[in-house]
C-alpha cells in the first residue's frame, strides 16, 4: 500500500478531513483532543484536493500539504494526501474507499461542531452517519447551531454522551459523540483573509 499509511486490524484511527487552507494551530488542537477524548489509536488528516461546497479553490495540495506537516508534528497523526490518491470526491466515497482498503480498521470521522451544522448539505450524509461513528468537537459560536442541526436532531437517539467518549470507536454506527472544550478561535478563512496564506 505504497503511499498510504499503514494500519492493522482492530486499530481505532480517526479521519480528520478540510482542505487545510491553511493549517493552523486550531487543528492541531482538536487532533489532540480527538486523539485523548475519543480514544483513538491514530489519526489521519486528509487534506483534501478540494471541497465541493467551496466556491473557491484551495492553494495546490503540495503547498497544502507542507504546510500542515510543518504545523502537525505528533507521532500518532499522519498528514496525508489519501484522498487524491483515492480520486475521491465526496466524504463517503472516501469512507467506502478506505473501508475496503482496510479490512477490520474502526474508522471514526472527526469533525468540528460547525461542519455538524451543515452535516445534512454533505453528499450521502445519512450513509456516513450510518457507517462510521462520529466524534464532534465544539468550536466556538457553534454549540447551538450544532445541537439543534437537521443531522443532530434525526439521529438525536444515537449520540452517546461525552463522558463514554472513549468508547466511541468500538461503537456501531450510528452512533456520534459532542464534546465541549476550550478551543482555538483560528480560521482558516481568518487567515486567508489577513492574507497569512
Amino acid at each position: 500500500m505504497s503511499g498510504f499509511p499503514p494500519a492493522r486490524a482492530g486499530q481505532v484511527i480517526g479521519l480528520l478531513g478540510g482542505s487545510f487552507d491553511p493549517a493552523h494551530d486550531g487543528h492541531v488542537h482538536i487532533s489532540q483532543a480527538a486523539l485523548k477524548r475519543f480514544g483513538l489509536h491514530r489519526l489521519w488528516w486528509l487534506v483534501s484536493p478540494g471541497n465541493p461546497l467551496k466556491r473557491h479553490g484551495p492553494a495546490p495540495l503540495a503547498e497544502r500539504m507542507d504546510a500542515a506537516r510543518a504545523i502537525m508534528r505528533h507521532p500518532r497523526v499522519t498528514v496525508t494526501d489519501i484522498e487524491a490518491r483515492l480520486a475521491t470526491q465526496y466524504t463517503a466515497q472516501t469512507i467506502g474507499a478506505l473501508r475496503r482498503r482496510y479490512r477490520g480498521v474502526r474508522f471514526v470521522w472527526i469533525m468540528g461542531a460547525d461542519n455538524l451544522a451543515q452535516f445534512h448539505r454533505w453528499h450521502d450524509w445519512r450513509w456516513i452517519i450510518e457507517t462510521v461513528p462520529i466524534g464532534v468537537i465544539a468550536r466556538p459560536g457553534q454549540r447551538l447551531a450544532a445541537r439543534r442541526s437537521p443531522a443532530a436532531n434525526a439521529y438525536r437517539d444515537a449520540r452517546i454522551p461525552a463522558r463514554a467518549s472513549h468508547v466511541l470507536g468500538y461503537m456501531e454506527a450510528p452512533a456520534w459523540c459532542f464534546i465541549n472544550l476550550p478551543m482555538s478561535d483560528q480560521s482558516s478563512s481568518a487567515i486567508r483573509a489577513r492574507g497569512e496564506w
